[in-house]
């Protein structure tokens, strides 16, 4: 567990004799870190100078499903139209306390000798929600920011608390073709938002993949990070 941070994590720790880079990534809605392990352990087997960490959300009610617990980032109030998936909610304070506790372990690992511009944030549907939002108001400047079959929530207003630190920053987006639960359409949106508001964004989308990843994905992941933490 961090020392700063309330959020437990699954830490996977560079495999080679030097860790001089670090990739936190954020589940999904109901999941943990330890679903993305694989994932994790897939890439730092060719990446062995990456460290991963891949933290628990808190465990929470959740206003959508008439309050059972379920592990997320932040309440989700209720299914909708996908302007209100982008749109600003009462869900933005839970989002931006989030943000706090992931800064917190963004800090730890940087006090811990691992510079910012080593460390890419990322996450999968709510988690790459999460994820945008961290990056997005860091004053840390990241190597990379990724996000998978997610979106951008509380658009107008996260973008108004954007630092400038991460306008420059590499951004994976990535989303499925036949995603039933995160729209496709959210995906393609938010990119095309972030990249009219000048961030350098790469979109990929994938033909025939629901909400989940695949190894295409993965190998394009991959890639990604081999450019920005060789």
């Amino acid at each position: 567990m961090s020392k700063s941070s309330e959020l437990t994590s699954v830490i996977q720790q560079a495999r080679g004799p030097q860790h001089t880079a670090t990739v936190l990534f954020l589940h999904g809605l109901g999941d943990t870190g330890k679903g993305w392990a694989p994932v994790a352990d897939e890439i730092g087997q060719t990446m062995q100078h990456v460290k991963f960490i891949l933290p628990n959300a808190p465990d929470r009610p959740i206003t959508l499903y008439r309050g059972y617990r379920m592990r997320a980032w932040f309440d989700i109030l209720q299914s909708g139209h996908l302007e209100r998936m982008l749109a600003s909610d009462d869900s933005e304070t839970g989002i931006l306390n989030t943000a706090n506790s992931v800064n917190k372990l963004i800090s730890d690992e940087v006090d811990s000798g691992i510079p910012a511009q080593r460390i890419v944030v990322g996450g999968f549907s709510q988690g790459c929600a999460q994820a945008l939002v961290t990056s997005l108001i860091s004053e840390y400047k990241f190597a990379g920011i990724i996000g998978l079959s997610g979106y951008l929530p509380s658009k107008d207003n996260i973008l108004s608390m954007a630092t400038d630190a991460n306008k420059n920053t590499p951004i994976f987006l990535a989303h499925g073709d036949a995603d039933e639960t995160v729209p496709f359409k959210a995906g393609e949106m938010t990119s095309e938002l972030l990249t009219s508001k000048g961030y350098n964004v790469t979109f990929k989308s994938y033909a025939n993949l629901g909400h989940w990843h695949s190894p295409d994905e993965t190998q394009d992941m991959l890639s990604f990070l081999q450019q920005v933490i060789p």
